[in-house]
C-alpha cells in the first residue's frame, strides 16, 4: 500500500475517511495489518504529504492513533496531550490540517482508564499538571451521576470512562465554538468532526456518529 497523493487525498469524503479508520481498526483487532513498505513510504512522501485525517488523541502509550488504525506514514495527522483537550495552539494545528493541508476528517478520541481523567476525578494536583488537569474538570462537573461523592473518584472505572466520553463530546463543542475555520468548513460539507472512544481492553474503537 503507497502513501497517499494528492490525486488521492482530492477524491477523499469525509465519510470516506471514517471508512478507512474503520477498516483499519478491524484490521488491528484482528492482528492485521495492510502490506506497506515504510521505506516505500517514506521516499513517496520526501516530497509532501496528503493526509486524510486527523485525530486528537491522548498520550497514552496504548493509544497511538497510527496503531490502532493501521495507517501508514503520510496517513494521518496525530495530535497528542494528555486527556486530548484542545487549546489555541491545538486548534490552530487542526486548522492547519484541514484548511491548508487537505484532511477530510477530525476525530477526538478518547479512551478507557484514562489517567489524566482519573487525575480530573480525583483533582490530584502536582506541578504543571495541575493546570492540565484543570482544563479536563469541566467535564467531571458535567456527569451528574452518581452523585454520591465516594463514587465520584478514579476507582469508579465506569464514573471514569463516563466522564472520557463527556470529555470527548465537550472537545467537540470547543472545536466548534472556538474555531469559526472549522465549523465554517463543516458546515460546507468540507470536512466532518466526531467523537470516538478506544477500549484499551479490547483493541476497539467505537465511534460517536451523529
Amino acid at each position: 500500500m503507497k502513501a497517499h497523493t494528492k490525486e488521492t487525498q482530492s477524491t477523499m469524503t469525509p465519510d470516506k475517511a471514517l471508512q478507512f479508520l474503520k477498516e483499519g481498526n478491524v484490521r488491528f483487532q484482528n492482528n492485521l495489518k495492510a502490506n506497506r513498505n515504510l521505506l516505500e513510504q517514506v521516499n513517496d512522501t520526501s516530497e509532501g504529504q496528503f493526509p486524510f485525517a486527523t485525530i486528537l488523541s491522548c498520550i497514552d502509550s496504548r493509544v497511538s492513533a497510527e496503531l490502532v488504525f493501521d495507517q501508514g506514514l503520510g496517513d494521518i495527522f496525530s495530535v497528542r496531550i494528555a486527556g486530548n483537550f484542545v487549546n489555541e495552539d491545538i486548534l490552530g494545528s487542526m486548522e492547519f490540517a484541514s484548511k491548508l493541508a487537505g484532511t477530510k476528517l477530525i476525530v477526538v478520541l478518547g479512551h478507557t482508564s484514562c489517567g489524566a481523567i482519573k487525575g480530573a476525578c480525583d483533582d490530584a494536583k502536582l506541578g504543571n499538571l495541575t493546570k492540565l488537569i484543570a482544563k479536563i474538570k469541566p467535564a467531571v462537573e458535567a456527569v451528574k451521576e452518581p452523585q454520591e461523592a465516594s463514587l465520584r473518584n478514579s476507582k469508579n472505572l465506569a464514573f471514569v470512562d463516563e466522564v472520557s466520553h463527556m470529555n470527548v463530546n465537550l472537545t467537540i463543542k470547543r472545536i466548534h465554538d472556538e474555531s469559526p475555520v472549522l465549523s465554517e468548513m463543516e458546515q460546507n460539507g468540507e470536512i466532518k468532526i466526531i467523537g470516538a472512544m478506544y477500549d484499551v481492553n479490547t483493541g476497539a474503537v467505537e465511534f460517536y456518529e451523529a
